[in-house]
């Protein structure tokens, strides 16, 4: 057993109040490590130690900033292998997308190396004889940034890299289940020369140490990636402290196939949009709602390749489908599978299933003769599970896809350049795939949704300046 990894504080790695165990989810005999797991206070020395460094981390300037997030990024690159291992020993990703995740990772590092060069501002000519005025952007300050385990590499990546470009210091707690590639990532920063305090690492429970930073007073923004209930409770705690919040919570994203669409377009989109990373994305296709002339046709196909598809050990050359993240996890798919056949659906799949090893194993599900209003339609299961809705035409198909609580990607599988316009302007969803799969996005775009999804600004590209700077506008006088 190697020695424990500690969490990061003002540039010293110091132990936290007990000690977790981080186990492979392909294989629970595979204990990764032992990692710190900190405390209120350790959140308090943390925020205070980023407070103190960030002026002088703003002050050193853009070139700095960039250089950082370079050198970042060329060393994820170099590190790619063994963190793409880590990341699927205990997240339970397929090494092949644990590696394109970890790629992307650099990639965002490297994208803001650039945007820390191209703040702009604007200058404007006053109302007023004389006077002139300048509007700028600058740090929010102190961010706590609370990340999710589906993608414990990009989603540090893409919260972490514009905060520093911009000037502001950070505390990061990553997902309780996935620290090592975060203690990774850490490292990482740490080891390319990242001032002490304006990078901090703590790790741990979401109900001490992200409660922590929800209250800590010097931590002026907070985004987190997570699901609904802990969203809320952050949004409301929030308010209350006049904390600048954004928040990613979750989806039940429709995927549309009409009778025109080319169908073996359409199987690739549904099978990789429900079913790759275990389904453990937000933005994974859940509703599939199909076109009552292609409806069998299309189901007959993506059972075949579904079922075929090989579930097994993350790291197995011949897997494709990965195990599901924990026995939390697991139980709450297998109970919604359950529900399915409840609820009056034909279920296809969706048992777990024995391996060599001791995982947590599922084989992907569809729920067929779905309707919208039934929980297994509605309500976000984040496994490799798809209700099947069938409808009659386009318009029927469109009103299925707004009535959600949520509104993060939708996705439509058509020949029809009319109906994927229409579809592009109607969905109400902040992502719109034309055929495409409606997971998978890329990193220099704005990335985020509307209703239950999504709160506050957009994350990625350029938009990321939106959360993690403030406006200021400047008059002057000159006499």
């Amino acid at each position: 057993m190697s020695d424990p990894h500690l969490n990061l504080i003002n540039g010293a790695w110091v132990p936290g109040d007990h000690l977790s165990e981080n186990r492979n989810p392909s294989d629970l005999a595979d204990l990764i490590g032992l990692y710190a797991a900190g405390t209120a206070g350790d959140v308090t020395a943390a925020a205070g130690a980023a407070a103190a460094a960030q002026p002088g981390w703003f002050a050193a300037g853009p070139q700095a900033r960039a250089d950082l997030l370079d050198r970042i990024a060329t060393r994820i690159e170099a590190d790619a292998t063994d963190i793409a291992t880590k990341l699927a020993r205990e997240e339970g990703k397929i090494l092949p997308e644990a590696l394109a995740e970890t790629r992307r990772a650099a990639q965002i590092f490297r994208f803001f190396a650039g945007e820390a060069l191209r703040m702009s501002g604007e200058a404007l000519a006053s109302v007023r004889p004389g006077v002139d005025i300048e509007v700028t952007r600058e740090p929010v300050g102190v961010v706590g940034l609370i990340t999710p385990w589906n993608f414990p590499a990009a989603i540090p990546a893409w919260k972490i890299a514009p905060a520093l470009a911009y000037g502001n210091s950070v505390v990061l707690k990553p997902a309780e289940l996935v620290p090592g590639t975060a203690h990774m990532l850490a490292r990482i920063i740490h080891e390319a020369g990242c001032p002490a305090g304006v990078f901090n690492l703590v790790m741990g429970p979401g109900s001490v140490v992200g409660r922590a930073m929800v209250e800590a007073p010097q931590i002026g923004a907070i985004s987190f990636t997570g699901s609904v209930p802990t969203g809320r409770a952050i949004a409301r705690a929030a308010a209350e402290r006049m904390k600048k919040v954004q928040l990613e919570m979750g989806g039940k994203n429709p995927m549309v196939v009409l009778d025109d669409a080319d169908l073996p377009t359409a199987v690739a989109a549904c099978l990789n949009g429900a079913f790759f990373s275990t389904g453990q994305r937000c933005t994974a296709s859940s509703r599939l709602i199909v076109q009552s002339g292609i409806h069998d046709a299309f189901v007959a196909e993506l059972t075949r390749q579904m079922m075929a598809l090989r579930v097994g050990p993350a790291l197995a050359p011949d897997s494709q489908i990965g195990p599901v993240v924990s026995v939390q996890q697991l139980a709450g798919n297998l109970s919604y599978v359950d529900l399915a056949r409840a609820e009056g659906c034909e279920v296809v799949g969706g048992e777990r299933l024995d391996l060599p090893t001791e995982g947590h194993f599922q084989r992907p599900a569809l729920f067929l003769n779905a309707r919208n209003d039934m929980r297994v339609a509605r309500e976000e299961i984040f496994g490799p599970c798809a209700a099947v809705i069938r409808v009659a035409d386009f318009d029927e198909a469109l009103v299925v896809v707004n009535d959600s609580d949520f509104g993060l990607s939708a996705g439509i599988c058509t020949t029809s350049l009319r109906h994927a316009r229409e579809f592009r302007r109607q969905a109400r969803t902040g992502m719109v795939m034309v055929n495409l799969p409606t997971a998978g996005v890329d990193y220099h775009v704005p990335f985020g949704g509307t209703k239950g999804s999504s709160l506050g600004p957009r994350e990625q590209g350029r938009h990321a300046a939106e959360f993690y700077t403030t406006v200021k506008t400047s008059y002057s006088f000159a006499g």
